[in-house]
C-alpha cells in the first residue's frame, strides 16, 4: 500500500527545513518525526522504511 500524499505546500526539502525548526518542545519533536518521514516519503522510500527511521511504526505514518 503507498501513502497517499494529499497535501502538497512542502516539497521533502521545506519539510526537513520545518522540522528542524521544531525539533525543541516534545510534542514539535513528534511532529518534526512525522515531518522527516514524510520527506522521505515524498524521496521515494517506502513507508515502512521512513517509519523505522524516524522511530514510528509504519501505522503511525499512515
Amino acid at each position: 500500500m503507498t501513502v497517499s500524499i494529499t497535501r502538497n505546500e512542502l516539497d521533502a526539502t521545506g519539510l526537513r527545513k520545518a522540522a528542524a525548526r521544531s525539533r525543541n518542545a516534545r510534542r514539535n519533536a513528534r511532529a518534526a518525526r512525522r515531518m522527516l518521514a514524510l520527506a522521505m516519503v515524498l524521496e521515494g522510500a517506502d513507508r515502512r522504511t521512513a517509519a523505522e527511521a524516524c522511530g514510528m511504526d509504519r501505522q503511525a505514518l499512515r
